[in-house]
């Protein structure tokens, strides 16, 4: 399996390391972080107004990530690129609706020749599930939570007050699983090897 990061303008740097701790503990063939300095948040855009989007929105995020992904799996000659999209998203976000990928997908095709002939497909295989749903799969996985990262701040350790910390804690809490970072809250922080 083969993983892209994308280090967008503002992404916080902790994110980057837990993306790394992951895909060393998951043993990727390759994990390649796309530098994307010029990409930012709508937080981030002086005088930009997007309405009721989150300061998190990034204008096209994913047409730009999907299309990064794209250009990896020709390179690689992968026929299926995976997101993590889950149903929560799509409250949120409108690239993550079916439509949006459905037209990805034959954008994608349509502007390679390799695509096409492999028929790439994008699968979102959680874009029905809740956060809630997702942790209790992932649990049921093994994923290891102690390395993830859901913080929009900067830091050693999570700040518990964002939205993505607050995100977090409702869906440990509602799928019942003991989420061990907020656990550990109180003590010294995981370190994530140096990114």
């Amino acid at each position: 399996m083969r993983a892209p990061t994308f280090a967008y303008h503002g992404i916080a740097a902790s994110e980057l390391r837990a993306a790394r701790a992951v895909g060393e503990a998951e043993e990727l063939a390759e994990h390649r972080f796309v530098q994307l300095p010029d990409l930012r948040e709508s937080g981030d855009i002086p005088g930009a107004t997007f309405g009721s989007l989150p300061k998190t929105y990034i204008p096209l995020r994913n047409a730009v990530f999907y299309s990064l992904a794209a250009a990896f799996a020709e390179e690689v000659r992968a026929d299926v690129i995976v997101g993590g999209h889950n149903r929560d998203d799509l409250q949120v976000f409108p690239d993550t609706s079916r439509s949006f990928f459905n037209a990805m997908q034959r954008a994608l095709r349509k502007g390679s020749p390799v695509l096409e002939r492999r028929r790439i497909r994008l699968l979102r295989p959680l874009q029905y599930r809740s956060k809630e749903r997702v942790i209790s799969l992932a649990a049921s996985l093994d994923v290891p939570f102690g390395l993830t990262w859901s913080c929009h701040r900067e830091g050693d350790r999570h700040c518990w007050n964002c939205d993505g910390c607050r995100a977090r804690i409702e869906a440990f809490k509602a799928a019942g699983i003991r989420d061990p970072l907020f656990a550990g809250r109180h003590h010294r922080p995981f370190r994530y090897p140096s990114a």
